[in-house]
């Protein structure tokens, strides 16, 4: 019986990823947040409707928020609809908040959301990560070491069979 590799178990569990994140920023840390939000916002995540371009998330007051996320409206909520664009609380814990907010008073770093997924009890999560920004020759740095793990890959793959 085959298993499923990590990366079909993050295909098939994310909502909604944040790809940009990943070329833009170097991650320095990954922090997992659960989400507190409204009974037509979680039915619009499970339908697969949210979209993370352009969001962040902010400490403020001892509590974490998340700016700027789209999760679309229910299409079958009838009135009590939601909000798209709304700022959604997240839930973490106190430690958690300290070390982040210590790392977010130094030059250069921010918040990012980089995927909300549901977990295996079905709760929906947000994976957060501290990311600084990269520079252009930074990214251009990344694409050639990449570009050269595949050649170095590519020409190994023969010597396997």
């Amino acid at each position: 019986m085959a298993t499923k590799s990590r990366k079909d178990k993050d295909k098939q569990g994310s909502v909604a990823v944040n790809k940009k994140a990943y070329r833009n920023f170097e991650l320095v840390e990954k922090f997992e947040a659960g989400m507190s939000l409204l009974g037509t916002e979680v039915k619009s995540l499970r339908a697969g409707q949210a979209d993370l371009k352009g969001s962040y998330a902010r400490v403020e007051n001892e509590q974490c928020w998340l700016v700027g996320a789209s999760i679309a409206q229910y299409q079958r909520a009838g009135q009590s609809l939601h909000e798209p664009m709304r700022k959604r609380k997240l839930l973490l814990h106190k430690s958690e908040l300290r070390r982040m907010r210590v790392k977010l008073e130094q030059r250069g770093f921010t918040l990012v959301p980089l995927r909300i997924y549901f977990n295996d009890k079905g709760l929906a999560k947000i994976e957060l990560a501290l990311a600084r920004g990269k520079r252009q020759y930074d990214k251009r740095k990344t694409i050639a070491d990449r570009t050269q793990r595949q050649d170095v890959a590519r020409s190994m793959k023969k010597y396997h069979r």
